[in-house]
């Protein structure tokens, strides 16, 4: 179990945002497979206060998949609350602060990452969508913004005396994206500072790593993002972990059956044509590392409905068939 706020979550697992991926039909795939909580690709706060129809359609949700984690950037305390109100208002569960985003289009506006380089605006912005929110508040951030300026421990502190119902930590500087190794000791440390809950995030590329985060930092929750976009069968693997049962692979069946209703849910989001063309990039991820995944690649690129998903993916797995249980 994980306490956010007054939200109690069933286990401690939670899935990333990642811009492009974790959009509706996305999470809610992912939640059948055990993370307690799910969350929306970044929102722009601007954009949400102007209306603009893409930016309110991240705040599109389903039942199925609550309880929903909404993440908002945006540089500035009264444009981020005005955001976090409308959130909330389309059901948001969490408002999460995006303050570890590398992006340079991010960055440019002062939101994100950025967000590092000026502290006392890091915490207006939590402190003012405290007050706006009568939700959880969270907010995802990095070590600092470069190995000069290591910034998280004191601004956990200040985020958690303004209101911050608990923090993720990349342990990541922002200039260094997503190279080199999470330093996760600087989990550790914060976890050590803090009475509200500490969810690590970094490096976990396997089930094993989930556990091992948890011993070396003594985290409350982890977070998974880009393991899962190839293998977010990783959830059930570390609940199963947790549980001392071995950890099964899915079988081919469970493949296809993933990949068949995760294209049905796209189609019905946003029609044949779109969902066509997005999985093509999806199976890239779905089937990276296995057995003939590099010949498949020149069959996905003919995808173009439901007929032609079905025949490109039977014909890879029955290649499979003696290679994979």
């Amino acid at each position: 179990m994980l306490d956010i706020g007054s939200l109690k979550l069933q286990n401690r697992l939670v899935m990333a945002p990642m811009s492009g991926i974790t959009n509706l039909p996305f999470r809610l795939m992912v939640k059948k497979l055990g993370p307690a909580l799910v969350t929306t690709e970044m929102v722009s706060a601007m954009g949400l206060i102007k209306g603009q129809k893409k930016t309110l359609d991240y705040l599109k949700s389903h039942p199925d998949e609550k309880p929903l984690a909404v993440q908002i950037f945006g540089s500035e305390p009264k444009s981020m609350s005005a955001a976090a109100e409308i959130a909330v208002e389309s059901g948001a569960d969490i408002i999460d602060i995006n303050m570890g985003c590398p992006a340079k289009k991010v960055l440019k506006t002062g939101a994100g990452g950025a967000l590092l380089l000026v502290p006392k605006k890091a915490r207006e912005i939590v402190s003012a969508v405290r007050r706006a929110c009568n939700v959880p508040v969270t907010v995802k951030m990095r070590t600092g913004w470069s190995a000069g300026q290591p910034v998280a421990s004191e601004l956990a502190l200040m985020l958690q005396d303004n209101g911050a119902d608990a923090v993720t930590i990349h342990p990541r500087f922002v200039n260094q994206g997503f190279s080199g190794q999470a330093d996760w000791t600087v989990i550790a440390c914060i976890k050590n500072q803090l009475s509200i809950p500490v969810i690590g995030n970094g490096d976990i590329v396997r089930p094993t790593c989930a556990l091992r985060m948890k011993d070396q930092t003594g985290c409350d929750g982890v977070m998974i993002g880009r393991a899962a976009t190839g293998n977010p069968w990783i959830f059930s693997q570390i609940l199963a972990l947790e549980n001392g049962r071995k950890v099964m692979p899915p079988t081919l069946s469970d493949r296809k059956n993933f990949i068949m209703e995760h294209f049905q849910l796209l189609s019905q989001s946003a029609g044949n044509r779109h969902a066509a063309y997005a999985m093509r990039g999806i199976l890239l991820r779905y089937t990276r590392g296995l057995p003939n995944s590099t010949r498949f690649r020149d069959s996905i690129v003919r995808i173009k409905d439901l007929d032609s998903l079905i025949f490109a993916l039977d014909k890879f797995l029955y290649s499979l068939e003696e290679t994979l249980p």
